[in-house]
């Protein structure tokens, strides 16, 4: 049976978790959004703390937490700043094709060293005419030999300019889509790759966001994850592991919006009273924490079902889309609470308004989600 109750491990890990947002990240979390500076020495910290590379085995050196902690640590980081959670849980991103289709030889080669010392790595599906489109990718590979060679142009690419390796999806011929893509772990020093240019974004300015250009990248035929062509079913098991993940930002981001607003509407007066005595604001209120609780119990679900072997491509887009956009709505609704000054920078719910809305951006688009729940419907 599904079980809420956290475990005395589960509860020492959410206060270090909660502990380290509201000490480390709720402090500088402004300041590197209005520079769009990376979040390096947070990342120093959060890996020093061991909050970093948690789902790598043990066997690896690393903690081998499944997806339900992986929610447990990120929810509350996010409550202190989404685009720094995105920078710290970035690499669970890109190890997760590994720990799906990756050998031991692999793994111990690229992720075992993650825990050794701060190290990134990403993972680079999006292509400039392929996002939500995984199967029309345009990245191709050929064999020459022993290797394989690699052709094309990822963007949108988190941590790419500070990976050590990303994990790249690319295809030996175009017309065959799904059934013709492949994954490979490419290192950022292979002859070949190139890192392109930063992205200047609206939210979650404190996470690195690049493209990444391959041409005639050169990779071994060892660093070939699983078989030619299961590339596609490598990263639609990848989402289904992570799409969670992206619900847990949203429900500390809610949280966060939450208690911003009743702080600021027990001590906001107008006409007479604070404005929390008002209906109109109490209603909001109301509705903003509907939605956060009810993408928790989705986004733990969706956790525990993975960790119990069950996972379940409906569920983890049920807790994507349902709590990218009940976090745009809360900090939408934050915002409003705040009047003129939740449109000034003074104060922290128009980042969390900016932060929201690439929730319902990466690792599928809320409208792709809802076609993943629609097909599994119709499937039956």
């Amino acid at each position: 049976m599904f079980d809420l109750n956290l475990t005395d491990d589960q509860i020492a890990l959410r206060e270090t978790a909660r502990k380290f947002a509201r000490e480390e990240i709720v402090p500088k979390a402004g300041a590197l959004d209005h520079k769009g500076e990376f979040a390096m020495d947070i990342c120093k910290k959060a890996f020093e703390v061991g909050l970093m590379n948690v789902e790598v085995p043990e066997a690896y050196g690393g903690l081998g937490f499944g997806v339900f902690n992986q929610v447990i640590i990120q929810e509350e980081l996010a409550y202190g700043c989404t685009g720094v959670t995105t920078v710290v849980s970035a690499n669970g991103l890109g190890a997760t094709p590994l720990l799906i289709a990756g050998t031991p030889e692999q793994c111990k080669k690229f992720l075992a060293p993650l825990t050794r010392e701060l190290t990134f790595c990403a993972y680079a599906t999006t292509e400039p005419g392929a996002g939500s489109d995984v199967g029309g990718l345009q990245t191709t590979y050929r064999k020459v030999g022993d290797d394989y060679v690699l052709n094309g142009t990822k963007c949108f690419i988190t941590n790419g300019g500070f990976a050590k390796w990303v994990v790249v999806f690319a295809t030996s011929d175009r017309k065959l889509r799904h059934k013709g893509i492949s994954a490979f772990v490419v290192p950022s020093d292979a002859s070949g790759f190139r890192v392109g240019r930063e992205e200047d974004k609206m939210g979650q300015r404190a996470s690195n966001t690049v493209s990444i250009v391959l041409e005639d990248c050169v990779v071994p035929k060892a660093n070939l994850l699983g078989a030619e062509g299961e590339g596609f079913k490598i990263a639609m098991r990848t989402f289904d592991r992570t799409r969670p993940v992206i619900g847990a930002l949203a429900i500390g981001l809610m949280q966060r919006a939450i208690d911003e607003s009743v702080a600021y509407a027990k001590q906001r007066t107008t006409f007479g009273v604070p404005i929390a005595e008002h209906q109109a604001i109490q209603l909001m209120l109301a509705d903003m924490a509907i939605s956060c609780e009810a993408t928790r119990l989705l986004t733990y679900k969706a956790a525990w079902l993975v960790d119990g072997g069950q996972p379940q491509s409906i569920l983890s887009a049920y807790a994507k889309a349902f709590g990218a956009d009940r976090a745009m709505q809360t900090a939408l609704d934050a915002v409003q609470i705040f009047g003129g000054n939740g449109y000034m920078r003074d104060y922290p719910v128009e980042k969390l308004m900016r932060d929201a809305k690439l929730l319902q951006i990466y690792e599928g688009t809320s409208q792709i989600q809802r076609v993943v729940i629609a097909r599994n419907l119709l499937k039956g």
